[in-house]
């Protein structure tokens, strides 16, 4: 698969106490998704609850969910490629509890689709020994790179597919985060350049806006800008952004950037 392979790659450049860091990180927040489920399909009332507020859902609904759930784990996975703070999501226990739902009822109907064609009242269990097989199979191989991180890959990919299924993901301008915008430095102009917004000088001496990929600006150009979209005018660098599927789309470029790949991969 092109997409595990690529952020499988972009994985394998960070360094040993990175990855060992990652791993150990990954495994903590596997392992309280898997409590969330458990004890949600451990107590009827409780799955009965879940499963109503998915029911009533709409598809939009559904996907915002599943949005959250992936960047929540997009920023987990590329906390070491880039400086940036990520920008706050919330996603509210009821939430992560219908987002691990959902997902599990995806991946069963995917597994076999007429299992779910059983009343309602035989899903609980039909779920559960879905969820312990996982869990077994998780714990059997060990803390170690590929066994914790690849099921980790696969998820994210999994819930990409979901969010760009709904025709949610797309090319679209977006502001940046106002935190990624505060935190840009004043810089003093070195040899004078053009600004490339107005196309008038940056004389030497002068302080300017200086981006994370380097690029100089007047700052009285840049905020605007900045305003309105959140790329570089010069290489399309992005800046975090508040927008859930900008950066969600941001995030997965890290990821394609450091595997090695030519562009976006779908």
């Amino acid at each position: 698969m092109a997409e595990e392979t690529v952020i499988m790659s972009a994985l394998s450049t960070l360094t040993p106490s990175q990855l060992s860091d990652l791993t150990h990180s990954i495994l903590s927040q596997t392992l309280h998704h898997h409590h969330c489920l458990s004890s949600l399909l451990s107590r009827p009332a409780s799955f009965s609850l879940a499963l109503h507020h998915l029911h009533t859902l709409s598809l939009s609904n559904k996907t915002l969910l599943i949005a959250k759930h992936l960047l929540s784990s997009l920023h987990h996975l590329t906390r070491h490629f880039h400086s940036h703070a990520p920008t706050s999501i919330a996603i509210t226990h009821r939430d992560l509890d219908a987002a691990l739902l959902l997902l599990l009822l995806c991946d069963v109907h995917q597994q076999n689709p007429e299992i779910l064609k059983a009343p309602h009242d035989e899903w609980r269990h039909i779920l559960s020994k879905r969820c312990s097989h996982t869990i077994l199979m998780q714990s059997s191989i060990g803390v170690y790179y590929g066994g914790v991180l690849l099921p980790y890959v696969e998820m994210i990919i999994r819930c990409r597919k979901f969010v760009t299924a709904t025709g949610c993901c797309g090319e679209k301008e977006v502001a940046a985060a106002p935190s990624a915008v505060v935190s840009l430095p004043t810089v003093e102009v070195k040899v004078s350049e053009e600004c490339a917004i107005c196309k008038e000088e940056m004389k030497e001496g002068r302080d300017v806006c200086k981006l994370p990929c380097n690029h100089l600006f007047h700052w009285i150009c840049i905020l605007p800008w900045l305003n309105k979209r959140n790329t570089c005018p010069c290489c399309r660098f992005q800046l975090p952004t508040q927008d859930l599927l900008g950066e969600i789309e941001r995030l997965w470029g890290v990821l394609v950037k450091a595997g090695g790949g030519s562009g976006t991969l779908t």
